[in-house]
């Protein structure tokens, strides 16, 4: 990778991995290192990582990075534990972009990548077993139980419906 091909990578997926990070760590500084990190990586790296598999390094690299993060930061919580917290309390209607934000700080990491990867970013089923490493039905059964996951609690916001 030559030093220009470095830099269209950075100006053609620096926004994506932006966001993507900031959906999954909720931190705009922890975000920015994240993305920073991997780029770092992918200039270390420049001579391994040819133009056709730059995309699937990044984000796969940007997605372990946040997990690791979360993993660090956050109290580790069985599946069980999740699905019985309490749930959010009704309030007047303050949008639902926050009220589906608040919700997927509810779900297991591994759910919330594979979410946001496919609704928010719009990856195909194959390119998120990629870049988090599972197998492509994995992918689907974890983008299930995220939704419904979802489902549920917004089914319990009495301001919603």
């Amino acid at each position: 990778m030559t030093v220009s091909e470095f830099n269209k990578t950075v100006d053609v997926y620096s926004d994506a991995l932006y966001r993507f990070a900031l959906k999954m760590l909720e931190d705009s500084e922890e975000a920015q290192d994240v993305v920073q990190e991997v780029f770092i990586r992918v200039w270390e790296k420049r001579e391994n990582i040819g133009e056709e598999k730059v995309k699937s390094y990044l984000f796969t690299s940007v997605h372990n990075l946040c997990i690791d993060w979360l993993r660090r930061k956050r109290p580790h919580q069985s599946l069980d534990e999740v699905m019985d917290e309490p749930t959010i309390e009704p309030q007047p209607f303050t949008g639902l972009k926050k009220i589906l934000e608040t919700i997927l700080k509810q779900i297991p990491p591994i759910q919330r990548s594979v979410l946001i990867l496919r609704d928010y970013e719009g990856y195909s089923y194959e390119e998120i077993g990629r870049i988090t490493g599972l197998k492509e039905s994995q992918v689907k059964v974890y983008i299930y139980r995220a939704r419904l996951a979802v489902k549920k609690k917004i089914e319990k916001i009495e301001c919603v419906i």
